[in-house]
């Protein structure tokens, strides 16, 4: 393939690149200015994307919308896609770097279901068996997923819980529990500290699908005394790096991560 064809896949792509959920629709001179080609260039592009169904243009406005081949494509790239597949190689990356159980947790219900884990190699750590579930209000992963949640959504896994304390520091207020979730949500990670396990720490992250919505929560566990303060920022940078790379892999083009880590500046 000659250097012109490259240039011309290129700025395909480019163009394509430009639309958004919010900014579904473009036209020629909008695209020229977001990409910095000429209108002629930006022009000749669309049209050929239009004939292949890659855009589609309104007939009144003349304006430009993706079209219905993509999603062919997204269904092709979906329908082969196994969350835990896609996480094992972070996974793997995260339990080399924390030498702390690693495990991946979806939402199942109004439970959290745990899909994936691997164990750490010390004498003392935390075992999250594959298929437990376990409550949404208990413990990093399921205070997670509960935050991310709409708070319609919330409101209504709260009226069908029984909150039952497994320890003392499990939080059976729904009231005290909403201003975590809402604090989760904030600093885009949840930690907890011998909530459902005595002498158990995790910290969690979100994992986003292509749609922008919760898809997984990714933790690192093991015994409180382990997670010293230093450790703590250490994990909670290694989690959210990875629940990135996840949600990339998943198709996830939002800026969450990248507005968390600006806040920590």
């Amino acid at each position: 393939m000659d250097k012109a064809n490259i240039q011309t896949i290129d700025r395909m792509i480019q163009i394509m690149d430009c639309f958004t959920i919010d900014q579904d629709e473009l036209g020629v001179r909008e695209a020229a200015r977001l990409t910095g080609f000429s209108s002629s260039v930006c022009g000749r592009i669309m049209i050929a994307l239009k004939n292949q169904g890659l855009l589609q243009q309104n007939q009144y406005t003349k304006a430009y919308s993706v079209g219905p081949k993509s999603l062919r494509w997204a269904e092709v790239y979906t329908s082969n896609l196994d969350i835990r597949n896609v996480a094992l190689p972070v996974i793997h990356q995260l339990l080399a770097e924390t030498k702390e159980t690693i495990s991946l947790y979806i939402l199942d219900g109004d439970e959290r279901l745990c899909v994936e884990r691997m164990e750490s190699a010390q004498n003392v750590r935390i075992v999250a068996r594959i298929g437990r579930r376990l409550p949404l209000y208990a413990g990093s992963a399921g205070k997670l997923l509960l935050a991310f949640l709409s708070e319609k959504k919330q409101e209504e896994i709260f009226e069908r819980t029984i909150f039952t304390p497994f320890t003392d520091k499990t939080i059976v207020d729904p009231e005290k529990l909403r201003v975590e979730l809402k604090s989760i949500r904030q600093q885009g990670y949840a930690f907890s500290n011998g909530e459902w396990v005595e002498d158990a720490a995790g910290i969690a992250a979100p994992i986003f699908d292509i749609k922008e919505d919760i898809h997984a929560a990714l933790t690192v566990s093991g015994p409180s005394g382990r997670f010293t303060n230093d450790k703590i920022l250490l994990y909670k940078t290694s989690v959210l790096k990875g629940a990135e790379q996840i949600s990339k892999d998943l198709g996830y083009v939002g800026n969450f991560f990248t507005q968390i880590q600006q806040s920590y500046l």
